[in-house]
């Protein structure tokens, strides 16, 4: 059966992400049977890396403050988690499935692809995003 997305739900909860004023940082889209649906919300990072255990694959919308000295400006990050379980199956059809969650999550720095939990360090996806973010003014401070 050929997955769907409910893209109505899917981008309100995008919305909330993308809201300055709003305290949530972060959602993830999960598989319900065969659609894509908004799955948990939060206001904590490490509470989204707790929904990122081995039997699961989703997608996730993360909202990362970066900057330096200079400015400070959010960052958006699309990240897509394969659980270490997940069968090779899902596995292949959760990359397939990614170009439905785009049609919904269309502003975002940087893509990350991540099976191993040690990557879903909060500081080891600021340090990339930051890369990714161009001029770091930083290195002129003394």
């Amino acid at each position: 059966m050929a997955t769907k997305i409910d893209k109505e739900a899917c981008r309100a909860a995008y919305n909330l992400v993308r809201d300055d004023g709003s305290a949530v940082i972060w959602v993830t889209f999960k598989y319900e049977g065969s659609t894509i649906v908004p799955g948990e919300q939060g206001a904590e990072y490490q509470h989204f890396i707790q929904q990122c255990t081995d039997d699961v694959r989703l997608f996730a919308f993360v909202r990362f403050t970066t900057g330096d000295a200079m400015s400070k400006r959010s960052k958006f990050a699309l990240i897509t988690w394969i659980g270490e379980n997940v069968s090779g199956l899902q596995r292949a059809k959760t990359g397939t499935d990614k170009t439905l969650v785009k049609e919904v999550v269309q502003n975002f720095a940087k893509e990350f692809v991540i099976s191993d939990r040690k990557e879903l360090e909060e500081d080891f996806i600021k340090n990339e995003l930051k890369k990714a973010g161009g001029a770091n003014y930083d290195a002129q401070t003394e």
